[in-house]
C-alpha cells in the first residue's frame, strides 16, 4: 500500500513539474509577443506623429492660398470675409414648447391631453424665420 502511494506520489511531483515548466514556457512566449505589441504601437505613434506634421505641413494657410490663387479658374474659389459669416440674431431656432404638465391642466375631457400633445409635437418641427433676411455676400468677378 505504501509503495502505491509513494508511486501516486512521485508521478504526481513530476506532473507538477510538468506543468509548471510548460506554464513557465507560455509566459515567456507571451511576455515576448507583449513586448512585440509594444514595438508595434511605440512604431505607430511615430508614424502617426509624422502623419501629423505631414498634415499640418500640407494645411498653411499661405500655401492653400498659392495653390487657391493657382487653381482659379478651374475651382473658382473666393477668399474668405467677414462679411460672409452670419450672426446669431439671424439663425432660426425652433419655438420652446410648453411643459406637459402646463398642457395637461389646461385641457379637461379625456381626448383634449391628447389633442395638447398633438399640438406640441407640430409645433417642434417649425422654424422661425429669421427677422431679418440673410443677404447674400458680395460676389467678386
Amino acid at each position: 500500500m505504501r509503495g502505491l502511494f509513494y508511486i501516486l506520489s512521485i508521478l504526481g511531483v513530476v506532473g507538477l513539474a510538468y506543468w509548471a515548466y510548460h506554464q513557465g514556457y507560455e509566459t515567456r512566449q507571451t511576455a515576448r509577443e507583449v513586448q512585440q505589441l509594444q514595438r508595434d504601437i511605440g512604431k505607430a505613434h511615430e508614424r502617426l506623429a509624422v502623419l501629423r506634421a505631414e498634415w499640418a505641413y500640407l494645411n498653411r494657410p499661405d500655401r492653400l492660398r498659392e495653390l487657391a490663387e493657382m487653381n482659379f479658374e478651374r475651382l473658382e474659389l473666393m477668399p474668405l470675409s467677414a462679411d460672409q459669416f452670419g450672426t446669431i440674431a439671424q439663425v432660426a431656432y425652433p419655438p420652446v414648447a410648453p411643459p406637459v404638465e402646463t398642457l395637461m391642466a389646461n385641457s379637461s375631457g379625456p381626448s383634449a391631453p391628447r389633442a395638447g400633445l398633438e399640438q406640441v409635437h407640430d409645433a417642434d418641427h417649425r422654424l422661425i424665420a429669421p427677422e431679418k433676411p440673410v443677404t447674400q455676400p458680395e460676389q467678386f468677378p
